[in-house]
């Protein structure tokens, strides 16, 4: 049953089916705008949102290996921390963000889509290579040639 303001949308059920929260194990996690909505092709709109991905009020007891935030979506790799909930973690960082966008821009409205995709990197799986591959989403989508040109990113190992 879906929450009102809510409403349940064709294949999220199908993305919570499965869903576990193990900690230790590294997430490659999805989210879009609500009706993905280019929202942070807006210079300021996307500073005040991907200055909360890396709170430590935020992140918790997770660690944030690397992002992106698209105009459209943000993409995490995300190591869940000890006593952390996978869906939790991910409502708090969509909550905090769309609260302080709503703040800091006076937008109005919902900012995220409620459903999400996660998938857990198997143990043999190379977190770097994945790392790469999700900070290099704004090249690929034609938005910039180098990864240097676009702000609105980071990962551990730089």
């Amino acid at each position: 049953m879906s929450h009102p303001a809510f409403p349940e949308r064709p294949g999220c059920r199908a993305l919570r089916k499965g869903r576990s929260s193990i900690p230790g194990y590294v997430y490659l996690l999805t989210t879009t705008t609500e009706q993905r909505v280019p929202l942070f092709t807006d210079f300021q709109t996307a500073c005040v949102a991907s200055s909360i991905f890396t709170r430590s009020s935020v992140i918790g007891r997770n660690r944030l290996l690397a992002w992106v935030l698209m105009p459209d979506h943000v993409h995490w790799l995300l190591e869940l921390g000890a006593g952390e909930d996978l869906a939790k973690s991910v409502g708090r960082m969509k909550a905090v963000s769309a609260r302080e966008v709503g703040r800091k821009t006076g937008r109005q409205g919902v900012v995220w889509a409620s459903s999400f995709h996660d998938r857990a990197l198997r143990r043999e799986e190379d977190v770097v290579a994945v790392a790469r591959y999700v900070v290099a989403n704004p090249i690929r989508a034609g938005l910039v040639r180098t990864v240097r040109e676009y702000s609105f990113w980071d990962a551990a190992w730089l």
